[in-house]
């Protein structure tokens, strides 16, 4: 009796073994799913429509200088280049994209087109004053 007695039982709840395991796994999952350092990111649509986008904004005067805080300069007809291709881009894909690509381009497009318009309709505050 005196033997059962200095060795403690341990008893090993083997659903925690489980859950540890798989947490395990899920965690190796997802760090093989991450880019690593100096790697890119996995390339879709979204980054090209993404992309030409923000160089329409560009065109547009709608970045500022990380410098000075003071817009870039507005270029019209780059802007507008931006813009034609992803109208092309919606043209060449017709049927071949997936329902949020779809909508990402579609809605990026429409965006893009009220703003040139806007921009290109209204002079910048500049030119009011130098008139004046």
């Amino acid at each position: 009796m005196t033997d059962e007695k200095s060795e403690p039982k341990i008893i090993i709840d083997s659903d925690w073994k489980e859950e540890a395991q798989q947490e395990k796994e899920r965690l190796a999952e997802m760090e093989s799913e991450a880019p690593k350092s100096g790697e890119l990111e996995k390339v879709s649509f979204a980054h090209l429509i993404n992309l030409l986008a923000m160089q329409a904004i560009v065109g547009m005067g709608g970045m500022q200088d990380p410098n000075t805080g003071k817009p870039l300069p507005a270029d019209p007809m780059m802007a507008r280049f931006h813009i034609e291709l992803l109208g092309l881009l919606d043209e060449k894909t017709k049927g071949n994209l997936t329902d949020d690509e779809k909508t990402l381009l579609s809605q990026s497009l429409h965006e893009l087109r009220m703003m040139f318009v806007q921009v290109t309709s209204n002079p910048p505050p500049q030119a009011n004053e130098s008139a004046e």
